[in-house]
């Protein structure tokens, strides 16, 4: 027990810390140190924003992580990264890697796998690399673009100022400002008609139900009223006016005779103008048909 003393236990706790710390700054940083995992390179001619510890990924998935870095100052277009990838992933010839990086500034690296039916490469082996094109370079190659639209866009906002500038705009607007105030108006008189008929309808509704059930009424009174009887009746009227028409249309009875005898209307013609000639007669000469007098004397 002589040997564990104080100073050799505050010793080995601060070894034993100082290798869990390694250990789990290696785990944050993805690196397994338990495992063997496959090393494979990539060569770049510019690495920017990739480091150490950089998560490698496959179809979105995790699969690695950068190792590290290596320049050569010799040849500086020459820039090789190693990457531990886990020993599942068998990466097929024709993989290429890209540097990529979100909207955050995360950077990473991203396998764009060959085809899957492929051989597959080798632990150790060294693929190309490169940068994927980020806004700020599709940006800058529409530049050239963008200067040749300059002077069409100064055109056009020449054309929208005398546009503009036009009395006519001004008029217009205002225009538009009267039919709406006229539409205003209009919707709030809208308002006052729609009151107005909910206020008259319920009576309308009254109205129009009583005269639903005088109508009622009224079709009722008419399917109890005898039909066949007042026809019956109508049809012996008729009948009854038809022989009193032939009746006066044929040579019996005194209408008959009256209408269709052509000697007895001359007759009754030259009747009535005798009595006409005999009253005139009458008025003109009354002592030739009344005698009276006191002495017995005619007037002739």
């Amino acid at each position: 027990m002589k040997y564990f003393t104080k100073e050799v236990r505050i010793a080995l706790v601060a070894i034993v810390a100082i290798v869990v710390l390694f250990f789990g700054m290696q785990f944050l940083k993805g690196v397994s140190m338990f495992s063997s995992d496959h090393t494979y390179y990539v060569q770049f001619d510019d690495v920017s924003g990739l480091t150490s510890n950089s998560p490698v990924f496959a179809n979105g998935y995790k699969v690695g992580v950068v190792q590290g870095i290596n320049y050569d100052y010799q040849r500086p277009d020459h820039i090789v990264a190693e990457m531990a990838i886990t020993k599942e992933m068998l990466l097929p010839a024709g993989t290429e890697a890209e540097i990529t990086s979100d909207l955050l500034g995360n950077v990473r690296l991203e396998l764009r796998l060959g085809d899957l039916g492929g051989q597959r490469l080798a632990p150790g082996d060294t693929i190309g690399g490169g940068q994927q094109a980020g806004l700020m370079s599709k940006a800058a190659d529409m530049l050239p673009q963008v200067q040749q639209l300059l002077p069409k866009l100064d055109s056009i906002l020449t054309s929208v100022n005398q546009l503009l500038a036009d009395p006519a705009i001004a008029q217009s607007v205002h225009n538009v400002e009267q039919i709406t105030a006229g539409l205003t108006t209009t919707t709030a008189e809208l308002h006052q008609l729609t009151a107005s008929l909910n206020r008259q309808v319920p009576a309308m509704m009254q109205k129009a139900d009583g005269v639903m059930t005088n109508a009622e009424v009224l079709t009722k009174n008419l399917s109890d009223l005898d039909i066949a009887t007042t026809m019956a009746s109508v049809n012996s009227t008729l009948a009854n006016v038809q022989q009193m028409t032939a009746k006066l249309n044929s040579n019996e009875g005194t209408l008959g005779l009256l209408m269709r005898d052509q000697q007895l209307y001359l007759n009754l013609t030259s009747t009535m103008a005798h009595t006409d000639s005999l009253m005139m007669d009458l008025k003109s000469h009354p002592k030739r048909y009344v005698h009276f007098s006191i002495f017995g004397k005619k007037d002739k």
